[in-house]
């Protein structure tokens, strides 16, 4: 809050106030110039004045012409200078022409009438100095030169015209007075007008919550007198009470609190206030500033959100259990359709004309297809649903690889494209789920050699960097345009035409990366339409082997990241 001394303070600086009454303080002082020159010189020229004392009312002229020097430059240094001087000039009449006892003691007192008219506290505690300079000046003077003649026509003068000069300077200050309280009404009147044309409340509290003062418009179902009469805390809905505390103990340690809460006159709206603590040096008791705006529109959204984040939730997770039920009751009568086309496939019980024996192959095939998707979309619905478990355990990563290698080749063959290896000749152990990683490793390659034309290459690579385990499978097929690499990963999506699009179902990249995530690994791709793609995945899951002190290997096993 802005007290009205600090709006006067700052609507009436000294430099502010001197473009105001130059002219008047210029005009004190040439009068008194021309005051004291003519009593100079006329007392001369009766010639009742001595030489000190002509001196003395010659120097009471110098601050007077100096002081016509305010016209071209005025400010805090020039007005103390020129007092100094006039206390200076009034020190040098009292020691020539004795003091209180001399025909001069008027113009003692000259330097508190200069401080009046200059205004401020500091000119006329510096008048007061100066004032009992020139007494002590003009004290000793008498004691070192005597009481003197009595001239009571100069003194009778000098009285009057020091009586003159203080009631013009009572006059000039009396203005000054008058100008510094309109201009600070005029600022506190505009500040006043700012405060009331908030959009907001703004308040000030004490710690119990009582107003002290409001200013802005208040949000509805907030009035402002009842907050005067019974508080802020009276005003808000009892369940909101202690969240409106613990904000206003917050505020008071100095950190910036909010709170929402329910006005008690109307439960359905809301009110939003944001606090800080307000310190003045002119209260010993701490008290607040406060902002009230109306946070109906906000809480409104704010609750529809949470109430769609709620919904999508809940059918998210209803589509998960509803994929995963659905894949267990689907996979069983696919295992007795499996099961026997693949009698038949066999003739176990006989031999069956060609045309059925294509039919069943085709049944088979087609049972195998549809199986391998109903385990894909079992192992994404677990994801979701954070209900997958790794089953962590050490093995040669290189075995693993061989063994999912071996159950791709056969469809590389058929299709014409060249699958090779390139795996190190020291075993690389692992500690992972190894269903995962071979699901890894199995989806990768089955996707390269299904998106690779005839003609061309898969390549495996295998190794341990460090920590990790690298898997990384390229291949020369039609590559991955640059959007449609971003986003590649999440069930469902797939890339190219429709052509290649029929060939999967976009959940194999999806698992991967999914079975990377929850070994704390990541999968990355790098494509080049028309070229080719290079998946490569990462898994600090490589066990770092060390030298013992006693010159042995020890295994030092990595924590990995488990599945939930």
């Amino acid at each position: 809050m802005t007290s009205p001394a600090d709006i006067a303070a700052r609507a009436t600086p000294t430099g502010l106030r001197a473009r105001g009454d130059r002219p008047a303080l210029a005009a004190w002082h040439a009068g008194w110039a021309v005051a004291a020159a003519l009593l100079a010189l006329g007392g001369r020229w009766l010639g009742d004045v001595e030489v000190p004392v002509f001196y003395g009312v010659l120097a009471m002229v110098v601050p007077g012409v100096t002081g016509l020097g305010l016209l071209h430059r005025d400010g805090p240094r020039e007005r103390m200078t020129l007092l100094g001087l006039w206390g200076l000039a009034a020190v040098v009449a009292a020691g020539l022409s004795g003091g209180l006892t001399g025909p001069l003691a008027g113009f003692v007192f000259l330097p508190l009438t200069a401080g009046l008219a200059l205004g401020g506290v500091r000119p006329v505690q510096a008048g007061a100095l100066g004032v009992g300079l020139a007494a002590l000046a003009g004290l000793f003077s008498a004691w070192l030169a005597g009481a003197g003649p009595h001239l009571p026509i100069l003194t009778a003068t000098s009285a009057v015209m020091t009586a003159g000069a203080a009631a013009l300077a009572v006059r000039l200050s009396w203005r000054q007075n008058e100008a510094r309280l309109a201009a600070a009404e005029t600022e506190a009147g505009k500040v006043e007008r700012l405060l009331a044309a908030q959009p907001g409340l703004t308040l000030v509290l004490e710690r119990s919550g009582r107003v002290l003062a409001a200013y802005g418009a208040p949000p509805p179902a907030l009035p402002v007198d009842p907050l005067f009469e019974n508080g802020l805390i009276a005003a808000v809905h009892a369940p909101d009470r202690p969240r409106l505390l613990a904000a206003i103990d917050r505020a008071l340690q100095g950190h910036d609190a909010a709170a929402i809460f329910a006005p008690r006159l109307a439960l359905d709206r809301r009110v939003q206030l944001i606090l800080r603590r307000l310190d003045d040096p002119g209260h010993e008791a701490p008290r607040l500033i406060a902002q009230a705006f109306d946070g109906t529109a906000q809480y409104a959204r704010e609750l529809g959100l949470e109430t769609a984040r709620a919904e999508a939730e809940a059918r998210e997770a209803g589509k998960t259990r509803f994929l995963a039920n659905m894949s267990h009751e689907l996979r069983t009568p696919l295992n007795a359709v499996l099961g026997f086309s693949d009698i038949m496939r066999q003739r176990l019980f006989g031999p069956m004309p060609d045309r059925y024996a294509a039919y069943v192959d085709n049944i088979h095939e087609a049972g195998g297809h549809l199986l391998d998707l109903i385990n894909d979309v079992l192992d994404v619905s677990k994801i979701e649903a954070e209900r997958y478990v790794l089953t962590l355990e050490r093995f040669d990563a290189r075995e693993l690889v061989s063994a999912a290698i071996a159950l791709v080749r056969v469809a590389a063959e058929d299709k014409g494209v060249t699958l090779t290896a390139m795996l190190p000749p020291e075993s690389v152990d692992v500690s992972a789920d190894k269903r995962a990683v071979k699901q890894i490793a199995l989806n990768l390659m089955s996707n390269a050699v299904k998106f690779t034309p005839a003609g061309g290459t898969v390549t495996v690579t295998v190794e341990a960097v460090g920590p990790y385990l690298e898997i990384v499978v390229a291949d020369t097929g039609v590559g991955i345009a640059p959007e449609d690499v971003r986003r590649l990963g999440r069930p469902f999506e797939q890339a190219g035409a429709i052509e290649q699009r029929r060939q999967g179902t976009g959940l194999g990249l999806s698992l991967v990366r999914a079975f990377a995530e929850l070994h704390g690994g990541r999968m990355s791709i790098d494509s080049t339409l028309g070229e080719g793609t290079a998946v490569t995945v990462r898994l600090p899951v490589a066990q770092v082997a060390r030298i013992a002190p006693e010159g042995g290997a020890e295994i030092i096993p990595l924590p990995v990241a488990g599945g939930k």
